[in-house]
């Protein structure tokens, strides 16, 4: 045996028993997903080891609190975003308990003591989603910690001899969809007015109900949604909220007239999805939302390997519905592609959906998945792009050993995917995306032109066009093409602020930029980029006290934040552009090293 000083982690299922009662298999199964999906591979990226498992229970040791905390949070802030749309009482949900103290480690790897028993109480005491610390496992992380503390004092558990000081982090809590607001928009105590609707007909695909009785299944009815948003974007003649928006009303109680009132369009596409063995069924209807009327419905009982012909057939019947007159460029833009393996698809469905986390482990997870879906299918070419996506995002993020190298990859990649199928907007997105941040600028400029006349409606396109202008010193064509995204997609993601503030920053419009910044953090209290450029704002201002509090939040969020790694990889064609928040830096009193010019 050998005695040391661990940090623990105990977490459990929330009323385990219950679910496990009304279909046990069904619940070990989505347990087992869980934690080959987000669980495990979470824990190993924060060099975590799991001790043991009991049923639903798991015992882990970490090397540091710090390591321990940062697992837990990621994971129980996950856990949020994977029980959206599943009934309360089919929820998963974990409870964790985080104690630092002396354990025994017996020869076969087993923990014992104190500490994994002062651990496995707070645990106990948890609320669903949330983690209890000890005094000592919070001392380590106080200084580091943005999520909520409750002080819940002196706690008397369970077979410990004295009440022990208790602190509570609620991260696992679901929000409530933001309203609407237009760039530059200051914050409104009431939602603001509808967007006005467009003069050529304006649709939003709703997120399709999942009817497959499995929770799990939930990817797929995205998956079909989305690409269906995805088929009517390509028409010119029509104007489609962005996926961001429309699926912000999954499982809210809302009326079709409001939803469509809040998004600005006149046409509401909603609909289920079934999937059970080879067989899938898909219901949809169209609703006209200014008399409530039904356009037009529809039900599909197909084999799996149909879903590809039912998505075509089903967008087909939209445009005769909607009697729009297809221009040629449109027609062919609604040819039906290449072939593509259902299970291949399925895959890719699911690496969307890791994706979209934006975190390590999710990017990690989606490039293991698209890299399954070429293995079926080796001309997949919208696998390829998001392989591309997540190499660049590791080089964005330094999230590999060799960023550079993941750059490099991430682009060869994505010229891969283009050449495989030019007429996808996806892939001339992949490759304007590492263009970009290869330092290539025009030539990311042309390939999201070609991926917007490929796809009029991708407000994800026009934001990286934002992107690229900013780069390239054109801020106030960033901003017109913030506002065209917007009108797409009114519910847009937070990072959108941070284009806007960037744009600002370049226009020295530093007050707006501060707005900006604001609105984004209000969404995101953990990116240490908006903190920086705060910081270098009101540099420029002549506040040397905001800018010192800026500066000293975005390194407690990310202590190895490197302003020589910022001017390495931001693309900027001007110097000068990013020398001016180094600028703003000193400008505010802080010490910034010499930075090359």
């Amino acid at each position: 045996m050998t005695r040391k000083l661990a940090a623990i982690l105990v977490a459990d299922v929330v009323g385990y028993s219950r679910l496990a009662g009304a279909d046990e298999d069904r619940i070990l199964a989505r347990l087992r997903t869980l934690r080959s999906d987000l669980v495990d591979p979470t824990i190993a990226v924060h060099n975590g080891r799991v001790v043991k498992r009991t049923g639903d229970g798991s015992l882990i040791e970490f090397r540091s609190v710090v390591d321990a905390v940062r697992c837990a949070i990621e994971v129980q802030t996950a856990m949020v975003e994977r029980n959206i749309g599943v009934a309360p009482e089919q929820r998963i949900e974990f409870r964790v308990g985080i104690h630092l103290g002396d354990v025994v480690e017996e020869s076969d790897g087993d923990l014992m003591g104190d500490g994994v028993n002062i651990a496995a109480r707070l645990e106990g005491v948890a609320q669903p989603g949330a983690i209890c610390l000890s005094e000592d496992a919070y001392r380590q992380v106080r200084a580091r910690l943005e999520c909520a503390v409750t002080d819940l004092g002196k706690v008397p558990l369970k077979n410990i001899a004295e009440p022990m000081q208790v602190y509570l982090l609620q991260v696992g809590t679901v929000s409530p969809p933001a309203s609407p607001r237009q760039p530059g928009e200051q914050p409104a105590t009431k939602r603001p007015s509808a967007a006005a609707v467009p003069d050529k007909p304006s649709i939003a695909v709703l997120a399709f109900n999942n009817m497959s009785g499995d929770a799990e299944q939930e990817y797929f009815s995205d998956g079909i949604s989305e690409d269906i948003i995805t088929d009517l974007s390509k028409l010119s003649e029509l104007h489609v909220i962005a996926r961001n928006s429309s699926f912000i009303y999954k499982n809210v109680t809302a009326s079709v007239p409001e939803m469509a009132k809040a998004l600005g369009v006149r046409y509401v596409l909603e609909g289920s999805v079934r999937k059970a063995g080879n067989r899938v069924r898909v219901t949809a209807q169209l609703i006209d939302a200014s008399n409530g009327g039904h356009i037009w419905a529809s039900r599909y009982d197909r084999d799996l390997t149909d879903i590809f012909a039912v998505q075509d057939e089903l967008t087909k019947e939209i445009v005769t519905a909607l009697k729009l007159n297809l221009t040629h460029g449109d027609q062919n833009r609604l040819a039906h592609g290449r072939a593509v393996d259902v299970g291949a698809y399925e895959l890719l469905l699911r690496g969307r959906e890791q994706a979209s986390a934006h975190t390590r482990t999710g990017n990690r997870a989606a490039r293991s998945l698209a890299a399954d879906a070429i293995t079926i299918d080796p001309d997949y070419a919208a696998a390829w792009a998001l392989m591309s996506f997540t190499h660049v995002l590791d080089y964005v993020n330094a999230w590999s050993d060799d960023p550079e190298a993941s750059l490099q990859v991430g682009l060869d990649l994505a010229q891969q995917a283009v050449e495989m199928a030019e007429e996808q907007p996806n892939s001339h997105f992949a490759l304007g995306m590492a263009c970009m941040w290869n330092r290539e600028l025009d030539r990311a400029r042309a390939e999201v032109l070609r991926g917007l006349a490929l796809s009029p409606n991708s407000a994800e396109l026009l934001i990286l066009m934002a992107h690229i202008q900013i780069f390239s010193g054109d801020p106030k064509g960033a901003l017109e093409t913030l506002e065209a995204s917007v009108r797409l997609d009114p519910h847009h993601p937070e990072i959108l602020f941070q284009f806007l503030a960037d744009a600002r920053f370049s226009l020295g419009e530093y007050e707006q930029a501060i707005i900006a910044i604001e609105l984004r953090l209000q969404q995101n209290s953990q990116s240490e980029t908006a903190y920086a450029l705060l910081a270098s704002c009101y540099g420029h201002l002549r506040r040397p006290e905001e800018c010192r509090r800026a500066w000293e939040k975005a390194l407690q969020i990310n202590p190895n934040f490197s302003v020589e790694r910022r001017r390495r990889v931001l693309p900027f064609r001007n110097p000068e552009d990013f020398n001016r928040r180094v600028e703003g830096l000193r400008k505010g009193g802080l010490t910034v090293p010499n930075l090359d010019r």
